[in-house]
């Protein structure tokens, strides 16, 4: 694999994301719900517009308290209307401000429970007719495939991985890769081998069009600038996964 997208979930009122604008090839920009309002919406938007970044809705559970890493019990047809209102609300900002949103990912404890439950991943496919970007291996981009529609997958950098394909809960102590060196060793040897390293057995097969880095951890800029460093020694592009 020589060419890869760098993505980051951005405008949730935490992390730099001017800095992380100048590094990732795509955003995934917060829709008011778990984060974000038409103030940080509008300003993210244009600051990706501007530096050439392609834009994703990034909707979720709207439980600020939880940042939207809780599940909040919904029926399918609750869960449609949540992420249809909340993509059109950035659609419509995009619209005011000349940027247009390609694609939808959804956040947190939503796309976890959309990796493995083929009604939620439903639920979110219903809810906009925009290509989606899906944790790899996962309920959402095999349903999505199935009806037809255009799905990316993407890995995590700074996430760790269960050999059932899932992350790691974000409770337990290594849940989370902190270190530099060690996402950018573990992600290019993926890259290589088509195999992601787990914590609890052998590596797993995966496929990836895009790498996620979090823009709200501590020192997200910093991975993500030295992801790109290690990606590009290793003479792999970086490019957005689909044109804007």
């Amino acid at each position: 694999m020589r060419r890869i997208d760098l993505n980051a979930d951005l405008g949730e009122g935490m992390g730099d994301d001017a800095a992380m604008l100048g590094v990732v090839t795509s955003a995934n920009v917060a829709c008011g719900g778990h984060a974000g309002d038409v103030g940080t919406m509008r300003t993210t938007l244009q600051a990706a517009a501007a530096q050439g970044v392609i834009i994703g809705a990034h909707p979720g559970y709207a439980d600020r308290a939880n940042f939207g890493r809780k599940r909040v019990p919904m029926a399918p047809a609750v869960i449609t209307a949540m992420v249809a209102a909340q993509v059109d609300a950035l659609i419509t900002i995009a619209r005011q401000v000349g940027a247009t949103v390609d694609y939808v990912k959804p956040h947190g404890a939503l796309a976890n429970l959309a990796a493995v439950d083929a009604q939620v991943a439903q639920a979110i496919l219903d809810a906009t007719p925009l290509p989606v970007l899906a944790i790899s291996g996962t309920v959402l981009e095999q349903a999505a495939r199935a009806a037809g529609r255009a799905v990316f997958s993407e890995v995590f950098a700074d996430r760790s991985y269960l050999c059932t394909g899932q992350l790691v809960p974000r409770d337990r102590d290594d849940a989370m890769i902190h270190d530099p060196d060690i996402a950018a060793k573990r992600l290019l040897s993926f890259l290589e081998s088509g195999f992601m390293p787990v914590v609890d057995g052998l590596p797993i097969p995966l496929r990836a069009q895009s790498i996620c880095v979090h823009g709200d951890s501590a020192g997200a800029v910093q991975m993500a600038v030295s992801l790109r460093a290690a990606l590009a020694a290793a003479g792999i592009t970086l490019a957005p996964f689909m044109a804007g």
